[in-house]
């Protein structure tokens, strides 16, 4: 008889309920069953708000669970980041949020949590880079400009769903956006922006396939620094399909730089990363190489 490949492996499964408007339940109960059918021990969490469902993640860890699973979009990765970051402890995803641009970088199943729970159950596994500013993670993108004030309409909204959510964001900041002065310090070296757009990539993809910093590796120990400098708002919108077809770097105003390490300042904007608010300017951002062990 064969011996189901989780026998008595132990792994937390923490959830988003919210994640999808309800997909983070669905999925969590589809995938924990086949979690434990395989013979895993799982201990099933969920917090009651953020601060808590970081401490169950983090003690999880120190208790020396195999993996911690988490079941949610971006913002829930995000929270898994800062308990498994530097550790021996592998993150595995249930991706049933509206983004999901972890998953799309690892080739993960996003529609399917059963396809999923078997990646965890195969347990195959890379190193990949983090970013890291003030000791928070990040997987994906920093946003610093237009992109960020778009993703605070959109956190704001309860309708529609996905994708669609940001463009109506998009389309609603555009009325009231204009260009702001940047300081970067890239490795060093100093630059100064007039720009609608400064994104940090860790990885390419943001917002839901957004390819803002198209070409960036999740293991070549650099970040991605994208600069769309000041432009019409009509000159914006008409940019703005290239995101999704990855071709920002034929706008003129495009400015793309690798570092190590960049600092970011300008007055008045608050920053985005992993889709979940991360600070005010100014930040200083530094690639974390090879920080996470993820489940692929």
């Amino acid at each position: 008889m064969q011996v189901p490949s989780g026998r008595g492996r132990e792994i937390a499964l923490l959830t988003n309920p919210t994640a999808g408007r309800g997909r983070g339940v669905r999925h969590r109960d589809a995938a924990l069953g086949r979690l434990r059918d395989s013979g895993f021990v799982v201990r099933n969490l969920q917090g009651r708000d953020t601060d808590e469902a970081l401490d169950l993640a983090r003690a999880c860890v120190a208790d020396g669970v195999e993996s911690l699973v988490v079941c949610g979009g971006d913002g829930m990765v995000h929270l898994g980041l800062q308990a498994v970051a530097h550790t021996e402890v592998s993150l595995g995803i249930i991706p049933s949020g509206s983004g999901n641009d972890v998953a799309r970088y690892l080739g993960l199943p996003r529609r399917d949590p059963l396809a999923a729970a078997d990646r965890v159950i195969a347990s195959r596994t890379r190193r990949i880079d983090l970013a890291v500013s003030g000791g928070r993670y990040y997987a994906t993108v920093l946003a610093a400009g237009f992109d960020a004030f778009v993703n605070e309409r959109a956190n704001a909204m309860r309708w529609p769903r996905g994708q669609m959510r940001y463009n109506l964001a998009t389309l609603g900041a555009l009325r009231t956006f204009a260009p702001v002065s940047y300081s970067l310090d890239l490795d060093g070296v100093s630059a100064r922006y007039d720009a609608v757009v400064v994104a940090v990539g860790n990885g390419p993809s943001y917002g839901g396939g957004l390819r803002i910093t198209e070409g960036a590796a999740l293991d070549d120990g650099l970040l991605d620094v994208v600069v769309i400098q000041a432009m019409t708002r009509r000159g914006l919108v008409r940019s703005y399909p290239r995101l999704f077809a990855g071709t920002v770097d034929e706008v003129e105003q495009y400015v793309h730089h690798r570092v190590r390490s960049v600092t970011v300042a300008a007055p008045g904007v608050v920053t985005y990363a992993d889709g979940e608010r991360f600070g005010p300017l100014p930040l200083t951002i530094e690639c974390a190489p090879r920080a996470l062990e993820v489940i692929t």
